[in-house]
């Protein structure tokens, strides 16, 4: 059948374990197809139409996984670091081993993240030549003006020469400490905390809320994640 695999490969690529791992599961009796015991690594199954259990658990195929999480503070946007909490650590998934974060928050930047083993996707997404708008909420000390909305629309000078590409900035709250949204459509090493600081403020507090059209469900808290819907998963794939 052409869509057939290996049953140690498949078990594999669902995170049960390593292929040295799953082959120990295999000859030990835990692994079920259809509900009969299977022995042999290389017994082939069709994940498409093929039940597979380990220990009795169905194990579902998926080719991809889409989730959405909100990011905390004070984590930091990788798969694996020794001496840092990563956004892979929260994730209680069993196929956690080849999800990757498309792009990057800062560690003290909060919000949406989207987790992903769809490489192509996450290449496209962050393609500079894509532009896929990214919302942010803040916090800032200062008080834009009309005039700093206009300077964000031309776009920022920053302390190194970069010129920004156009940015819309709108000011939700003024005073002393401003609430903002700015949506800007490429991702520098701390850009949005550049950007304030080149027209003399300061972010306080800083949340992604969306991407593209992609928004950060209002109902995950800091550091939860569930996957993408459908119509979320088509929406990111427009972007691309």
């Amino acid at each position: 059948m052409s869509d057939s695999m290996r049953l140690d490969k498949f078990l594999s690529n669902m995170g049960v374990g390593t292929r040295s791992e799953v082959k120990k599961y295999i000859g030990w009796g835990r692994i079920t197809v259809n509900g009969k015991v299977v022995r042999q690594p290389e017994h082939k199954v069709n994940p498409h139409a093929d039940q597979v259990a380990y220990k009795r658990e169905v194990i579902p195929y998926e080719k991809n996984i889409y989730l959405m999480m909100n990011k905390p503070q004070g984590v930091i946007s990788a798969t694996a670091d020794d001496k840092e909490q990563t956004v892979l650590d929260l994730v209680k998934e069993i196929r956690k081993k080849d999800l990757f974060p498309v792009g990057r928050l800062d560690k003290d930047t909060e919000g949406l993240l989207v987790l992903t083993n769809d490489g192509p996707l996450g290449h496209a997404l962050l393609s500079p030549r894509h532009h896929v708008p990214k919302g942010y909420r803040a916090r800032i000390q200062g008080q834009p003006t009309q005039e700093t909305v206009e300077k964000f629309k031309a776009g920022v000078v920053l302390e190194d020469g970069y010129k920004t590409l156009p940015a819309e900035l709108t000011v939700l709250a003024s005073g002393p400490v401003s609430e903002i949204h700015v949506v800007v459509v490429e991702g520098k090493y701390h850009q949005i905390k550049r950007m304030f600081e080149a027209v003399g403020m300061q972010v306080l507090h800083l949340q992604r809320v969306s991407m593209g059209g992609l928004r950060l469900d209002p109902n995950l808290p800091p550091g939860s994640y569930r996957p993408l819907t459908p119509e979320e998963v088509i929406q990111l794939q427009q972007q691309s």
